[in-house]
């Protein structure tokens, strides 16, 4: 289901908790800048009053909500992508750490969109030392700074900077739609034709529920180019995990991976966790190795999953009713039941 208000941007919608109860948010108090940032000038400008309470329960901001605290100006997407548009080209990093530090839901996501747009068209530089690997730190530098030293401006600006730039800033990155509006066109375009462990480190080791769904929501590139394996892999690490965000966010990765190869999803879904049946292919330009050889290791379920029955058994029915909704309504039920046979080729 589409969220109404991020209709054709957004496909995951967050959970509805009965008994949600939010007390009525005060307007926007607006502090003057401290320089001129036309990005953050522009939202500030945009805000509606009459929204806020709305996309405050939308976002599930209440007290042990996973939005708690945040901030709304009551501005919805396609105005932030105006704004976005109208102001990319006179922002550049120092501009946008401002606005990823906003108190403002909004402001935030206006800094993504526009690193977004920076990213695409900003000079492709080879991978530089201090780039995050698999077992180093998630955070390539300090917030304000690249690998190679502080932020640089737009002018100057590589898509190594704006990569740097937003994996120093995962704290801010806070909400589903702030994850997914982001990181596949930024993280999953950069890793499209290298190693792409950073992202099993994100799902694995990840510090917040939202850096482990940047880990299986930036494979949604590598779906779109036909390469499945990774998204099945991450899937794997992420299978039983105990929030629901992630499990709608795995399950519409696998569902997305199915209209690519449906019986490689079937497959996947009825065969034990950490079993692998991906297709062998050649590993793109940069990447270190066949990843579909490295996914039963990468997945890190190894022999202790062999035995354990069909994964569509076993993980969260979120995660699965999301997985096999493009199904026949025959074998849905297949499913849903769990009568679905354990070999499919």
């Amino acid at each position: 289901m589409y969220a109404s208000d991020y209709q054709g941007f957004m496909q995951v919608d967050p959970p509805l908790n009965k008994g949600d109860q939010l007390a009525q948010p005060a307007e926007p108090q607006l502090r003057p800048l401290q320089r001129k940032n036309r990005l953050y000038e522009e939202m500030l400008r945009k805000a509606d009053p009459s929204q806020v309470a709305g996309l405050s329960r939308f976002f599930k901001t209440g007290p042990g909500q996973y939005g708690e605290g945040d901030k709304f100006l009551g501005i919805k997407v396609p105005v932030t992508r105006q704004v976005v548009k109208a102001c990319w080209r006179e922002v550049g990093l120092p501009e946008l750490e401002e606005c990823i530090r906003s108190e403002y839901h909004e402001v935030r996501l206006a800094a993504l969109l526009t690193l977004v747009q920076l990213f695409s068209h900003a000079k492709r530089c080879p991978v530089k030392p201090g780039m995050a690997a698999e077992g180093q730190s998630l955070s390539v530098a300090e917030p304000g700074m690249t690998a190679n030293g502080p932020c640089q401006a737009r002018a100057g600006l590589s898509q190594q900077d704006c990569i740097d730039f937003y994996l120093s800033h995962t704290a801010y990155i806070n909400n589903w739609d702030l994850v997914d509006l982001s990181c596949y066109p930024l993280l999953g375009e950069w890793l499209l034709d290298k190693d792409r462990a950073l992202l099993y480190d994100l799902a694995r080791r990840g510090k917040t529920l939202w850096e482990q769904r940047i880990g299986i929501v930036s494979t949604m590139t590598f779906v779109r180019h036909g390469q499945t394996d990774d998204t099945f892999a991450i899937a794997d690490i992420l299978l039983h995990h105990p929030h629901d965000l992630i499990h709608k966010a795995v399950g519409w990765l696998l569902r997305e991976a199915g209209k690519r190869d449906e019986a490689a999803l079937k497959a996947w879904l009825a065969e034990p966790p950490g079993s692998v049946r991906h297709r062998k292919r050649k590993a793109p330009s940069g990447a270190s190795g066949d990843r579909a050889g490295r996914a039963l290791r990468n997945s890190e379920v190894g022999a202790a999953g062999f035995g354990a029955g069909p994964r569509y058994k076993t993980m969260p029915r979120t995660m699965l009713r999301y997985a096999i909704e493009r199904f026949p309504e025959a074998e849905r039920r297949r499913f849903l039941s769990g009568v679905y046979p354990v070999s499919v080729r």
